[in-house]
Formats: structure tokens, sequence, C-alpha cells
């Protein structure tokens, strides 16, 4: 078993949800062998199968604590392993504290993954979805962009950064379209194909418009100050991965933790949020801005940045993409009615944008 490859596997309904195969359950045991803790019972949490991930709570001597598979490359996973070490350990942040194995690392390879083991936060509830809740987040996430300057990744590890992958993103999403112009075309039969090829015109225009903004935009002078001056992003932040302790605000899940632009971040929280709401809601975006921007001060050129990438046919192209992969069987009637929604919801957008324009110095006085 020690030359096994932890590989993705499937669930069905004779698996359950939680499934996990044997010999990565008997690699786990291997795993907890090589900490100074005894492991009383384990509960899956919850499975990326799909990548070969998983997360345990484990009940141990020490109280509780996950046991976890990152299902990235090692070098990519050790890059998270240790923003989190050096968020605990020299910014003190409201981070899961990672135990070192008996070798004295943050982690394990086995099975050509990284595993680790970290304290397990309680009591930590979500934040109810709404404004307040959605202020909190914000403000603990603008925190958590302070705090992360200045990391530097060890040897060995990835320098993972998205930094510089803004034009590059924006000219995908342009690209993109005709590809799902083209699918829609050729599988015309489908229930969303009409709705699709009805508002491609609309949303690629969007696209191509937020690219040129982009190249006009002080972008370039940002990056130039480098990784570490702007510091970590995480990639994946929301209601699950950002939760209040008994303390204030923790945030969990690092996994997918890169050098960025913080206000990345906040846009996804933001049209995420207005998505949800079904309106672009003025008064909403800018309190979340505000409370963001007492623990991350944001620049004239940044808040410029937000507007542009907030411009972008995000929620269009976050939910339409996986056309490309299925056609028959993801162009269905929901697709249909979501493609609907997104078109209605798209009609508040750039009113609220441009009232977020003309209120740039109120909200950054």
């Amino acid at each position: 078993m020690s030359d096994q490859q932890i590989t993705p596997w499937e669930l069905d309904e004779t698996t359950g949800e939680f499934f996990v195969p044997s010999y990565i359950e008997e690699m786990a045991q291997k795993v907890i062998d090589r900490y100074d803790m005894k492991v009383t019972s384990m509960e899956v949490i919850t499975t990326k199968e799909d990548k070969g991930g998983l997360i345990w709570k484990i009940e141990t001597n020490h109280g509780p604590r996950s046991l976890k598979i990152l299902h990235r490359r090692p070098s990519r996973s050790l890059f998270s392993i240790y923003a989190q070490e050096y968020l605990v350990h020299e910014k003190k942040a409201r981070i899961p504290e990672i135990i070192h194995s008996k070798d004295g690392l943050p982690y394990v390879e086995m099975g050509g993954k990284v595993w680790f083991v970290a304290e397990w936060i309680e009591p930590l509830t979500q934040v109810a979805q709404d404004l307040e809740g959605s202020k909190a987040l914000c403000h603990a996430i603008g925190e958590f962009h302070t705090l992360s300057k200045g990391y530097t990744p060890p040897k060995g590890a990835e320098n993972a950064s998205r930094l510089y992958r803004w034009p590059r993103t924006y000219e995908k999403v342009v690209k993109k379209m005709s590809w799902f112009r083209n699918i829609a075309q050729y599988y015309h039969e489908m229930p969303a194909s009409p709705t699709i090829l009805s508002v491609l015109d609309r949303f690629e225009e969007q696209a191509k418009q937020s690219l040129d903004h982009l190249n006009q935009s002080a972008y370039d002078s940002l990056v130039s100050r480098g990784n570490k001056e702007w510091g970590l992003v995480h990639q994946d932040y929301g209601f699950s991965n950002g939760q209040m302790g008994a303390d204030g605000m923790w945030i969990i899940d690092l996994d997918g933790v890169a050098y960025d632009i913080g206000i990345r971040d906040l846009r996804k929280l933001i049209t995420g949020t207005m998505d949800d709401l079904g309106t672009w809601d003025v008064a909403w975006m800018r309190a979340m801005i505000e409370a963001y921007h007492e623990t991350h001060p944001i620049e004239p050129d940044v808040y410029d940045l937000l507007l542009i990438d907030m411009s972008l046919p995000n929620e269009f192209y976050k939910n339409v993409k996986e056309m490309v992969y299925e056609p028959t069987l993801f162009m269905d009637g929901e697709l249909d009615a979501l493609c609907k929604r997104i078109a209605e919801t798209d009609q508040t957008k750039w009113p609220a944008i441009e009232e977020l324009r003309q209120m740039k110095g109120d909200i950054l006085k």
C-alpha cells in the first residue's frame, strides 16, 4: 500500500455521501500514527471525491481536531500549509492552528497527497445571511488580507499567485462566450439554448468592455508592487468559510489561498450576495465595502478595480461554463430558468455600479 496513490473515487446510491475507499482509511491510520495523539473516533465531514480530497473530524486525547487530505499537488498544498502557519504564529490570526507530527512538520505526505491535522474550533456558527452577517464577513476578510501581507513560502513550496493573471482571466471569459454560442447553436434543441443565445451578445460585450477598462486602469502599476506587498486572498470565501467563534470571526479552509489583490475576495462576496438577493442593492453593497475598508483600507485605484471586476458578467459565466463538458445533460430547464433570472438581475446591476462610482469619495473618506 505504501506506493499506492490516492485517486478520485465515485459516490452513488450504494456507497452513500460519505463513502471513503478502504485503502484511504488504512492510510489515515498510518498518518495518525505519525502524530502524538490517540484518536477515539473519526467522522467524515465532507469529501472531494472527484479530486481525491477529504476532511474528518477526529476526537483525540487532546480534544477535537480535523484530519484533512488536500487534493492539490503537494508543492501547491505546502504553500497554503505554511501560509496557515505564518498567519497563526506570526500574525496571531483567528485561523485554526496546525498540529505538528512527531517529525516536527506541519504535514505528512502519503499516497501522493499532503495530509495535515489542525485544531477543531468550537463553537463556530455561521453568521446570518443578512446585511449584518455580510458586513461581519467583509470586516473579517479585510483583516485577513492585512495580516497576510509579508508571507514568503518556504523552499519546496510553489509560489501560488493570481496577482498577474487578471488580464488572462478576463480574456478567457471573452473567449468562452463564443464557445457557449457555438455549443448552444449546435445543441439548439436543448431547453436552455434559446435563452443562452438571446443573452450572449449582451454578456460578451460586457466582458469585452471590462477587459478594455482593466487595460486602461492602474492594474499594471498596482501589481508591480509584488506578491508579498498585496498578501493572500482566500479565493473561496463566504458564509461557510468565515464563521463566528467565542472571540470573533474565524476564517477556515485556506487550501486555495494565493497571492492576489484583496478586493477579489470582496468582489466575489458582493456579486454572490447580489445574485442571492435577486437585485443589486446599492445600500447593501456600500455597507459591505465600508466594513471591509475599516480593516483593509481601499486605495482609490483599487476601488476602481473593484468596480471593473464587478462589471464582468461573473454570475452568467460561473453558472454556464460547465456546459462545454456535457451539454446534453447540463443545458436543461433548470439552467434555462437560472439564465433568465441572471439576465433579469443584470438590469439592476449597471445603475448600481454607477451609483457606487459616484459614491467613491464618501466611501473612501
